[in-house]
């Protein structure tokens, strides 16, 4: 069941990663329903992603948690 819907497009940009890489990022502003506080994901990818678990939690301010570099670029256009 999907419980989101997307409604709009925050923004695009070009970002340089540290290993020198160059990723084109897309923002999206969701609108979730009915959705857990904070919850696990378990990637069935296989490789690299073999026994991992990503914790995935909602915040209500852009600095509520401090997020690796580049990660909050746009958290301002969706709470300000």
């Amino acid at each position: 069941m999907r419980n989101f819907s997307v409604d709009h497009l925050i923004a695009e940009d070009f970002w340089e990663n540290d290993d020198g890489k160059i990723h084109n990022r897309f923002f999206y502003k969701l609108t979730v329903n009915d959705v857990e506080d904070k919850w696990d994901y378990q990637p069935t990818g296989g490789g690299e992603e073999e026994g991992l678990t990503f914790h995935y939690f909602w915040i209500s301010s852009e600095n509520e948690v401090e997020l690796i570099r580049g990660h909050g670029d746009y958290l301002n256009l969706i709470f300000n």
